[in-house]
Order: structure tokens, then C-alpha cells, then sequence
């Protein structure tokens, strides 16, 4: 896709979509709502409404209208209690749907199929006082098990329906249904918008929703912090703050008192071994790290952050964009673990920043954490 055809999609996309306090307040209210992903991933949109307020009427408009699978969305703790099982054990699907046996209601349902049927079966899943005593399986709800950590782990319609019914203080479940055209086919972003004034539903971002909880829960934790001195820059503290999330851990080193005196000289580094340890020649991005710090060494006065890659296939991603090969890793990780050292930054008291840098590229969400860039220092050659 050109750069034109992503700007004049950013502005459909802006003119359409509602900001997610909105969805949020929706869902608390029993309303429901339409939720996009990205274009690279499924490109598709699902009627999305909380569990505790899936009624016999909003299963039998999804069933109506949406034409989708109708799923129940539920947090792990909240299947494990079900005695809830995978299917299948070794998922293959192309982007992880963690689908668990179906289930029925053992008590209070007929056929099990009918919008009241099911509606009862999700009501008996979601009721704290049930057990798996109280399910039968197989059945016609189909529960999907959202990762921990939500839409900060997995970008995906799952981890936003538990999500968002979080957010608004209700049970952390959700019953979602993809939406389909009258053809057959998925329906795409024109067709949703259709679809959303037709039915007088909003329409939300998942991406709107990371952007979200990542300016609204706290990720990070420092965990250590020593002296440290480096041939690269001289004396620093060394920090380690560690990613409850995904539990990695990210180093931090800071020159001086960051503490006053005007903006901070900041170097964001996504640790890359290629770079950083056997100098890469063809990136133009080696050495990168050992001149910022000897930059900041000579400033007497800056920050280091250095975030690792904690995907187990980070290095393959690496060597594959060597290859001009194309990743589903890279991109959606550096843009969530920048978050990640957005919060970083905000623990360690800096608001204003010069950042160090050998390119212009804006470094998407620091904005939304409240970080302003002063503006931006060449590393040099």
C-alpha cells in the first residue's frame, strides 16, 4: 500500500471511528458496539458486547445481522475454573484463536441453539457460581481464552472484548461475532461504517484501545539499580525494570542528575545483536549504542534506555528483514516495547526530552504518555 492510500485511510479512520472512552462507556451501559483490528492482521470487525449483558435480543442480532461465529470471550483463570480444555492442545491457526471445547448449559436450555439458549449458556459460564459441574460440553458457545495481559499482549478481538468489559467495571468477559457482508464475504472497514449508522452502533479500534491502557496501566517495575562504569561514557547507574507483562528485562542507564535542569538527552535503543554486538555494516546502525553513550558521557547529563526483545524469534525476525523477507514481529513489537520505555522514562521523572537520533522517525505514543521531544541530536558517524 502507498504512503497516500495509508494517509487517506488514517483520515477515514479518524472521521469514523469513536474514541474508546466512548466504547468503554457503551459497553457499561449494555450498548453494543463494533471493534476494527489492523489491516495486517484479520482486517475484519466484530459486534462486540460485554457477557453479563448478552441477552436473548443482542445474541439474535448478532446472529442476524453479524452472520459470524458467536464466541464467548473469557480470561484463563475464568476457564481453568470451568475445567475448560484447548482444542486443539497444538494451535496452527494463523493468528493463535485459542478456542476451547463448546459448551452448553447443563440445566435450563432446550436445543441449546436458540438465541435464549445460548444466552443462558454464557450467563451460567460468567456466573461466578458456577462450575464446570454446570457445563456440558461439547455445545453450540464457542469460549475463546484471552491472553493475559490483554490487548498489550495480543492485538485481537479476544483480549479486547475481556478487555473493554474490564475497563467499564463489568464481569471481564465478552460475547464477539465477526461481521459479515450479505455476499458472504468479510466485511471491511467501508462496510462496517454502513453497517454501524444502519444499526446505530460505534465503532472502536483495537489500536485505540492499546494506545489506551498503555497511557493507563502502569507495566514497568524497577528492580535494581547499581553503579556501573562503562569505557563507553565513564560512570552511570544502571537500572533494571522489568516488563510484568511479558516479564522481560530492560537496562537503563543515567548520566548525572536527571532530576532538574531542562529537558533530557535521551537515547530509545531497541537492542538488536546484529547491531550492537557484531556491528552489522550493512544497517549504517552499528555502533549506535557505544556512540550515544559516549555522547552522554561527554554531556554529563542523560538517559539510556535500552530495550530488549523478548520474543523468542526476535533474532529470526532480525535476519529476515536482512532478507527484505517480510516479519508479523518486528513492527507490532518495537511499537508496544516503546510503550514500554514511555513508562520507563515517566518512573524516572523526565516529562521533556532531546532525543539522540540519526533519523526523524516519530516514535509513535510518547505523546500519549504525557513525553514531549524537544527536539533531536544526530548519534553521527
Amino acid at each position: 500500500m502507498s504512503d497516500d492510500c495509508k494517509s487517506k485511510r488514517s483520515e477515514q479512520e479518524k472521521a469514523v471511528l469513536s474514541p474508546i472512552e466512548d466504547i468503554i462507556n457503551d459497553a457499561r451501559n449494555g450498548r453494543m458496539f463494533i471493534l476494527v483490528d489492523d489491516e495486517d492482521r484479520e482486517n475484519e470487525g466484530d459486534l462486540v458486547i460485554p457477557a453479563q449483558m448478552a441477552t436473548p435480543e443482542a445474541i439474535n442480532f448478532m446472529a442476524k445481522y453479524g452472520r459470524g461465529l458467536i464466541c464467548l470471550s473469557m480470561t484463563p483463570e475464568r476457564c481453568d475454573q470451568l475445567g475448560l480444555h484447548l482444542m486443539p492442545q497444538t494451535n496452527s491457526s494463523r493468528f493463535g484463536t485459542a478456542f476451547t471445547v463448546s459448551i452448553e448449559a447443563r440445566e435450563g436450555v432446550t436445543t441449546g441453539i436458540s438465541a435464549p439458549d445460548r444466552a443462558r449458556t454464557i450467563a451460567t459460564a460468567i456466573d461466578p457460581g458456577s462450575t464446570g459441574a454446570d457445563i456440558a460440553t461439547p455445545g453450540h458457545v464457542f469460549p475463546l481464552v484471552a491472553r493475559e495481559g490483554g490487548v498489550l499482549v495480543r492485538a485481537g478481538h479476544t483480549e479486547a472484548a475481556v478487555d473493554i468489559a474490564r475497563l467499564a467495571g463489568l464481569n471481564p468477559s465478552g460475547v464477539i461475532c465477526e461481521i459479515m457482508n450479505d455476499d458472504g464475504e468479510m466485511a471491511r472497514l467501508p462496510d462496517l461504517v454502513e453497517f454501524a449508522g444502519e444499526h446505530g452502533l460505534k465503532v472502536g479500534a483495537i489500536a485505540d484501545l492499546i494506545a489506551y491502557r498503555r497511557r493507563h496501566d502502569h507495566m514497568v517495575k524497577r528492580t535494581e539499580e547499581v553503579p556501573f562504569t562503562s569505557e563507553f561514557g565513564g560512570d552511570f547507574k544502571l537500572n533494571v525494570y522489568v516488563n510484568e507483562l511479558s516479564y522481560a528485562e530492560h537496562v537503563v542507564l543515567v548520566k548525572g542528575d536527571i532530576s532538574h535542569g531542562g529537558p533530557v538527552l535521551v537515547r530509545m535503543h531497541a537492542s538488536n545483536i546484529l547491531d550492537d554486538m557484531l556491528g552489522d555494516t550493512e544497517s549504517g546502525k552499528a555502533g549506535e549504542l557505544r556512540k550515544s553513550m559516549e555522547i552522554i558521557g561527554d554531556e554529563g547529563r542523560g538517559v539510556i534506555v535500552l530495550i530488549r526483545e523478548p520474543h523468542p524469534k526476535a533474532l529470526s525476525a532480525r535476519v529476515h528483514q536482512k532478507l527484505d523477507r517480510p516479519s508479523s514481529h518486528t513492527a507490532s513489537q518495537q511499537l508496544r516495547d516503546y510503550g514500554v520505555g514511555a513508562q520507563i522514562l515517566l518512573d524516572l521523572g523526565i516529562t521533556e526530552m532531546e532525543l539522540l537520533s540519526n533519523t526523524d522517525k516519530t516514535i509513535i505514543g510518547l505523546e500519549g504518555y504525557g513525553l514531549t521531544v524537544v527536539g533531536r541530536r544526530p548519534i553521527g558517524e
